[in-house]
């Protein structure tokens, strides 16, 4: 299966939608942010408009799914970091980028299809399944990878297990929404840290 190029970049899961909150399978359904994914986005780009104090410059353009909970979670990240005084960063939308579509699935609750759909090939009528995933996914990210300075990707968290695939590391692990995560490789293998916002 495809790996992810070696060069660090950060990672930021879309904030809470209505579906999120209960339980529900989004894929490819274009389901907004709710009020509490809105409050989210705001605290991620506080946390990041932070990093960029003192001239630092941690990222150089954000690149975002294009289904709008991705999408406004990666302005509000661009207008905090210009807002706080940082630079004006290009934000690209990438097709790629978008979440799994889960088929029959999206809409229903996340049950006892999920694990063998990740785990076992197994694929829900109309969906996509996670090795073509993880190929998309892993493609995209490389293919700004292979460019020069760091980026940020806006996406998803089923998206996201897919990178995990590709960077070897513990594939089913549940992504938290708006949780800033920055991604390093080493001779050991790839390390994941969090930039956690504070509460209010």
């Amino acid at each position: 299966m495809p790996k992810i190029i070696a060069k660090p970049y950060w990672y930021l899961r879309h904030g809470e939608t209505d579906w999120n909150l209960r339980g529900l399978s989004q894929g490819r359904t274009d389901i907004p942010l709710n009020s509490t994914g809105l409050a989210q986005a705001e605290r991620a780009g506080q946390v990041f408009s932070r990093l960029f104090h003192n001239g630092e410059k941690p990222f150089d353009r954000i690149i975002a799914s294009p289904l709008s909970r991705a999408l406004v979670t990666a302005e509000h990240t661009r207008d905090a970091i210009r807002s706080s005084g940082g630079p004006d960063l290009p934000l690209i939308i990438d097709p790629e980028l978008k979440e799994v579509c889960f088929g029959v699935q999206e809409g229903q609750p996340m049950g006892e299809w999920y694990d063998p759909w990740i785990e076992e090939g197994y694929t829900p009528e109309g969906a996509e399944s996670f090795a073509t995933l993880q190929a998309r996914a892993v493609g995209a990210v490389n293919q700004t990878l292979r460019e020069s300075g760091t980026p940020l990707f806006v996406a998803h968290g089923a998206l996201f297990r897919s990178l995990r695939a590709g960077m070897g590391l513990p594939v089913n692990v549940r992504l938290p929404n708006a949780i800033p995560l920055y991604l390093t490789p080493s001779e050991t293998g790839w390390s994941i840290l969090p930039h956690v916002p504070e509460t209010v």
